[in-house]
């Protein structure tokens, strides 16, 4: 080759490598100017100093680079305008500004995705909303980033774990450094001693029970003698230690050093702590008992020295302490005449025993509920010891309001005991969950409650600490409330800590105090704070890694991140990357957190909500679908004013915006509802979220039946309740007031009129009913709930209202209700479908009690050890696992721990909604139930009159009804639990349960709505032919302004009743069959004046589709037998004129579902026209049906058998027991029987008189049997008094009686000794009583003069409740 070829040839390969370089190298810088916006060779830097008259316009393509702090006006990018923050330099960069606007090709950027933003940045947004209309945006208001058509928002702060959990529990006082906390109330009584080494370690307690027993005293001596010398000793009294205190005791503790041991009295607070070897270093207080209505307390603190040097407390506490109630409203007199006279003396006689001797405040209100400091109203005397006055002379126009009085009343004094050790160390190294090593010292932390109030939850500063490891932190300070880093008791209740502090900070310039028009009614602080806007069309906003201050407003539009109508911001809306908020804690907010309105697909990831107004995450309008909160976290959300549902009592009472004249509102009903999680549409995803703290609820799922506001006319009517569920796994819920997670309820979706006086958007009634597509044609698809955790919520841990709502692998742990599963109260709106839980944890009191505190509202004695915890709402309250409210339900596969009823506080582990209007289904089906310490005896409670219960005179209370499938709740595998007292449920062998006030029976059941109309206000009685004396009276299902009443009785299926009235019969009936199967048939008689004339048809009403069928008609007949030969076209009623009953044969001729209420083609009804002669009267034939068509009690489907000892898996269980004592008639034979049944094994007696069986108490088994003669009986009942005396503590006694009992004879006070009151002898008598310290539920006497008889379950082990 030439050579001058060959230098070409070499010329054009270097020439093509440096082309190639060049090409690669421009690739990469454009990679590099891509991944750290602030490296753009293009970009000019911009200082525009401080100037609050400059506004920056950026446009024309500039692109400019902000190096330092800056002051101006407001900032404009527009038309390819790029506005980037410098990454360079270490001096922090503080921009000032009204306003940053970004649209038309704009892009303002801190940092992107792969080249996260590592210098302090803080944009302030400043104004006011009183300034001039020119700097307030039409669109986006004032103090705002502003992000429209066409703009870019990039901001990527450096990353920080967002949120952990706490991984060991940090107790008052912090416990890293070696603090130490203890506390007992009620259960712990006696002397309680300590023994701290010289680091201040506790390396042994124990309690000693010097009130029962002289061998407590004795080994309380020997205790404190093995202690050895130089070791710390804090002793200390709780309740009551004096009583069997002995000569050995005093001296020990004399020989400590303690002056006051040996004159202890009687409940006395004795707090000692002194050095053994060292009794002239002793710290000692005495007190003496002030009794049940006076607090009294003994406290000692001593300090001491470690060998390092170190100084430490011991403190000791010995007090009883008196907690304070307020009385229920009073109400005594009225406006009229002079005025409201609410005179203290008079409302002591009016309540007698309901007000204290001394009350310690009072407090006022209207009956409304409005305070009486906000009537402006003059009050002639306001007084505590006087009582109230309002005299209408005073009033500007002449009259008062009505109002009621309640009074703050000390409680008896409860004793408590605390031992701490402070280690003097001003802060607490914490373990979490999770690597935190980007957390750094200076950074603010919070850790949430982990008790019932979310004001618990703690902030500190983090300390430089090179000890730490990665998963370690050091806190400055201590906590002061107790903080769980565990699972307790099976569940996770770690508290969530979350870091607030983040490198770039955007936060509103707020005022000193409120000002203007900006709700300073209700808020004493600017609430007029920054926020970020996205409007329609932007191009790019993808935001991560800030922290966004005093953000939000309390108007409508201005929230710290508002998506607003944006429409799908992933790809399906062409955003590639998709749109997503990362990564920023969001805290002291004035309204919401993130909000989302009318967009789609966004993703809000480990994003912390703190201290805010309003709904935190909120979904707006309705039509807003698959967005993902996934990890994010929000706690302490109060109330706002925005929306009705934001508000608590005082706005929704106050604020007039929107109501129609005459509007009376109703908090509870219309507002009351503001949550950290508020999910407009159920197609959305819940992933790893916390709702650590609500004034009302964590996650609330609200249907708009139509879209409202800008998104109107977005879906058909109904379209959201119809919608399945999106993801919703591990998500967790505490500390929130009203529930931790509620599906239920719509929203108000019109505005106020004559017709419908409550605001827009009030809150309403909805049902949620998932379906395929969200059409109720298509099959159903559940909504599944996975991996929920609740506790420490003070009503709920969840309400689910709907159709299919299943739940798995759930947990539920001190909560006043885990879970109640509601459907519709009368009909199902999906017929068809149920709620079900399975795998699933529910604790009543666990191991966290709490911290007593003046968060606490609520402190008692409660738990297994009865000691003193935070209650969720009054001491009485009867917390239940699971509350069955009307169905159908299933529950399997689940285990109950630790619910224990005491004496005053009926806790259980399965109950029913209390004043409950409505029906319960007969499919409540329960499955595989495990309970581990929980007593037989609280397993389960129907109610009964009284406190919570008040009255239990509501339909749903008295018709009460649950499915034991396998026997896992009452033993009886297939059994019905019924309420003890509802005859039309039960027949001969059907078993009393006293503890839960309840019977167990067999049978088949349905329903029978019986649809009432002119009148439609009357009471009805029912009474099964089989009990005519046990009639069960309904009021009705609905209010008594509704033009038809429902009555909802659940019968035996194959039985006959009659049907009665407290007024004129009703001109119209129409009767439901409601869960019959096909064939299934009941007989009704319908009580109507004589002369009365019936049109009587049957149809088919499908609800669905809201179609009627006429299927056939009755035919009038003579013959009471005509009724069994009707078909389905043509059946017949027969109307006894003599009795007033007309008879009609309800059955079902067609098939249903398992769980549906009513049959595939729809609800089989029968309909009732009547004409009634005038001057009718009272519809009442009980009398005249009475015995004529009275039945023999038969039973149809017989009991189970009881589940053998063996195959229990729990230590306690039932006995069964059953006494009957009767004539036996065979023509003209008769003969006397009795005899005592113990699990199948019957006692006779030989002969005539008296059998005592009894029972150990302990272990359930038969220990003896003895007969006494009826000539024993009528002389002297010596051999009986003394058998009873001899008997052992803790017996169960079984008494019968054999031919004519012998009354009036001194034998008969061995029954009272053995518990029954109020006896009245007839001829047979059967007993069931025990001796025993106590009187339990089950002992029952029964007599008659020709039969009595018992049968009932008696718990075992027998055990007393511990009284609160």
């Amino acid at each position: 080759m030439p050579c001058g070829s060959r230098r070409n040839l070499t010329l054009m390969m270097i020439t093509d490598l440096f082309w190639n370089i060049g090409w690669l190298l421009t690739i990469n810088l454009t990679i590099l100017f891509a991944a750290c916006p602030n490296q753009d060779p293009d970009l000019q830097i911009w200082n525009p100093g401080h100037n609050k008259e400059h506004h920056a316009h950026i446009g024309r393509n500039r692109k400019l680079l902000l190096s330092s702090s800056a002051t101006v006006n407001s900032i404009h990018i527009f038309d390819g305008g790029k506005l980037v923050i410098s990454d360079s330099g270490k001096d922090p960069i503080v921009l000032r500004t009204r306003n940053i606007l970004i649209e038309d090709g704009g892009e303002f950027h801190m940092g992107s995705e792969d080249c996260p933003f590592q210098r302090d940045v803080t944009i302030i947004l400043y104004g006011r909303s009183d300034e001039e209309t020119e700097n307030i945006h039409s669109y986006f208001g004032l103090k705002y980033i502003g992000v429209s058509r066409g703009g870019t928002l990039e901001i990527h702060g450096a990353h920080k774990l967002s949120w952990t959990f706490l991984n060991s529990t940090l107790h008052p006082g912090g416990m890293r450094e070696g603090g130490y906390y203890f506390e007992r109330s009620w259960g712990h009584r006696g002397v309680i001693v300590h023994v701290i080494n010289q680091l201040g370690d506790v390396i042994h307690s124990d309690r000693f029970d010097t009130y029962k027993s002289t061998d407590e005293s004795k080994r309380l001596a020997e205790y404190l003698d093995r202690v050895k010398k130089g070791l710390i000793i804090s002793v200390a009294v709780n309740d009551e230690g004096s009583t069997k205190l002995d000569e050995f005791a005093r001296n020990a503790l004399s020989k400590l050093g303690s002056k006051y041991f040996r004159r202890l009295g009687f409940r006395h607070p004795w707090s000692f702590v002194t050095l053994k070897g060292s009794p002239e270093s002793s710290a000692e207080d005495h007190v003496v008992y002030q009794g049940a209505r006076g607090s009294a307390a003994a406290k000692v603190f001593k300090l001491f020295q470690s060998p390092n040097g170190d100084h430490f407390t011991v403190g000791s506490v010995s007090e009883w302490v008196q907690d304070v109630e307020w009385t229920a409203w009073f109400n005594r007199d009225d406006e009229r005449g002079s005025g409201d006279w609410e005179k203290l003396t008079d409302l002591k006689s009016a309540f007698p025993g309901k007000i204290c001797e001394s009350p310690i405040d009072m407090q006022v209100a209207t009956v409304d509920g409005i305070p009486a400091s906000l009537t402006a109203q003059v009050f002639h005397k306001h007084d505590l010891d006087y009582g109230f006055v309002c005299r209408n002379k005073d009033q500007v126009n002449g009259i008062c309001h009505n109002y009621k009085v309640r009074f703050l009343c000390g409680k008896p004094v409860r004793p408590k005991v605390t031992v701490t050790i402070d280690r003097h160390v001003n802060s607490s190294i914490v373990d979490l969950a999770e690597d935190v090593s980007t957390w750094k010292a200076g950074d603010v932390v919070f850790v949430a409650s982990t008790d019932y109030s979310m004001y618990q939850t703690e902030e500190f500063q983090l300390l430089h600490c090179p000890e730490c490891k990665e998963n370690q932190v050091k806190l400055q300070g201590k906590a002061k409330y107790l903080h769980m880093g565990r699972e307790v008791d099976g569940v996770d209740m770690r508290a969530e800590v979350g870091i607030l502090s983040r490198n770039i900070v955007i936060m509103g310039e707020m005022e000193a105090q409120c000002y203007g028009n900006n709700a300073c009614t209700y808020f004493g602080f600017d609430t007029v704070g920054g926020h970020i806007k996205m409007g329609v069309d932007f191009k790019a906003v993808h935001i991560e890694g800030a922290e966004l201050k005093h953000m939000g407003q309390q108007s409508m539009g201005h929230y710290p991140i508002h998506f607003h109508m944006t429409g799908d911001v992933d790809e399906k809306g062409g955003y590639t990357p998709p749109t997503y908020v990362k990564e920023v804690s969001i805290h002291d907010s004035f309204s919401r957190c993130v909000t989302i309105h009318g967009s789609n697909g966004l993703l809000v990831k480990d994003v912390i909500g703190y201290k805010t107004l309003g709904h935190c995450f909120f979904t707006e309008d309705g039509p807003e679908e698959r967005n993902t909160f996934d990890h994010c976290l929000g706690l302490l959300v109060k109330a706002g004013t925005l929306l009705p549902s934001d508000r608590n009592s005082k706005m929704c009472r106050m604020i007039t915006d929107g109501r129609y004249p005459g509007y009376v509102p109703r908090p509870q009903v219309d507002c009351n509802a503001v949550s950290t999680f508020w999910i407009a549409n159920p197609n959305n995803s819940l992933i790893n979220c916390a709702a650590a703290g609500s004034e009302e609820t964590g996650f609330w799922f609200i249907f708009h039946h139509v879209p409202t506001g800008p998104s109107e006319g977005m879906y058909s009517p109904g379209y959201s309740e119809h919608m399945p569920l999106g993801r919703f796994n591990n998500n967790r819920a505490h500390s929130n007031h009203r529930a931790g997670m509620i599906i239920d309820n719509g929203v108000k979706t019109t505005e106020a009129n004559a017709r419908d006086k409550r605001p827009f958007l009030s809150l309403v009634g909805a049902r949620y009913s998932p379906h395929v597509g969200a059409d109720p044609y298509k099959p159903r698809e559940p909504a599944l709930i996975k991996n929920y955790i609740a506790y420490k919520n003070q009503d709920h841990g969840a309400w689910l209202r709907g159709g299919d709502v299943w739940l798995e692998d759930c947990q539920f742990s001190d909560n006043g209700i885990g879970l109640t599963l509601a459907s519709g109260g009368t009909f199902p709106d999906d017929d068809g479908a149920k709620q079900e839980v399975k795998n699933s944890l529910f604790v009543g009191e666990s191991e966290n009690r709490g911290t007593e505190m003046p968060d606490n509202l609520f402190w008692g004695p409660g738990g297994l050890d009865h000691s003193g915890r935070a209650l969720p709402k009054g001491e009485t309250f009867p917390m239940r696992g699971i509350q069955i409210y009307d169905g159908p339900i299933n529950v399997e596969n689940c285990t109950f721990r630790k619910f224990v009823a005491l004496d005053g506080r009926h806790t259980s582990a399965i109950g029913f909604r209390f004043n409950n209007s409505w029906q319960t289904c007969p499919n409540n089906n329960m499955t595989n139930i495990i309970f581990q310490d929980v007593p037989i005896t609280s397993r389960v409670f129907f109610g009964e009159p009284g406190g919570w219960f008040n009255h239990l005179d509501l339909d749903g209370d008295k018709t009460t009804i649950l499915h034991d499938v396998d026997g896992s709740v009452s033993e009886y595998p297939g059994a019905y639990i019924v309420k003890h007292d509802n005859w039309l449920l039960r027949h001969p062998d059907c078993i009393d349960v006293p503890d839960w006030r309840s019977a167990i029976c067999s049978g088949r059941y349905a329903q029978v709505y019986i649809q009432a109309k002119h009148p439609s206000t009357l009471k009805m009685k029912i009474i099964k032919d089989e009990y005519p004396d046990k009639p069960l009276f309904l009021k009705g299902a609905l209010g008594r302004h509704s033009h038809y009443q429902q009555y909802q009785p659940v019968a035996m299926l194959q039985k006959g009743y009659t049907v009665h009235w407290d007024g004129l019969a009703p001109q119209e009936l129409t009767i439901w069959l409601i869960n019959f199967n096909q064939n299934d048939w009941i007989q009704v008689g319908l009580c109507y004046p004589k002369g009365s004339l019936f049109s009587i048809i049957s149809d088919i009403h499908n609800r669905l589709s809201k179609r009627t069928f006429k299927t056939g008609t009755f035919q009038r007949t003579y013959k009471m037998n005509n009724l069994d030969h009707g078909h389905p076209g043509r059946s017949y009623y027969f109307f006894d004129e003599d009795t007033g009953l007309l008879f009609l044969k309800v059955k079902a001729h067609k098939k249903r579902h398992t769980f549906a209420f009513c049959s595939l083609q729809g609800c089989e009804r029968i309909k009732i026209k009547a004409s009634i002669p005038d001057k009718s009267r009272v519809s009442d034939c009980a009398l005249t049906a009475y015995p004529k068509y009275s039945q023999m009690p038969t039973v149809d489907v017989p009991m189970p058998k009881k589940l053998p000892t063996a195959q229990l898996s729990n230590s306690d269980h039932f006995i069964e027991v059953k006494l009957e004592s009767y004539k036996m008639r065979f023509f003209h034979i008769r003969e006397d029987m009795a005899y005592s049944e113990v699990n199948g094994k019957k006692y006779y007696h030989d002969d005539e008189g008296m059998q005592i069986v009894v029972i150990d108490g302990k272990t359930g088994k038969v220990v003896d049997n003895r007969s006494f003669r009826r000539a024993i009986l009528r002389g002297i009942p010596m051999h009986v008094e003394n058998y009873v005396a001899n008997m052992k503590n803790n017996s169960i006694a079984l008494v019968t009686s054999k031919g004519r009992l012998i009354s009036g004879r001194p034998w008969i006070k061995v029954l009272a000794e053995l518990g029954a009151t109020d006896i009245k002898l007839k001829d047979k008598l059967v007993f069931v009583g025990y001796k025993g310290s106590f009187k339990p539920e089950w002992v029952k006497l029964a007599v008659g003069e020709d039969t009595a008889q018992l049968h009932e379950v008696l718990p075992i082990p027998i055990t007393k409740k511990l009284k609160l």
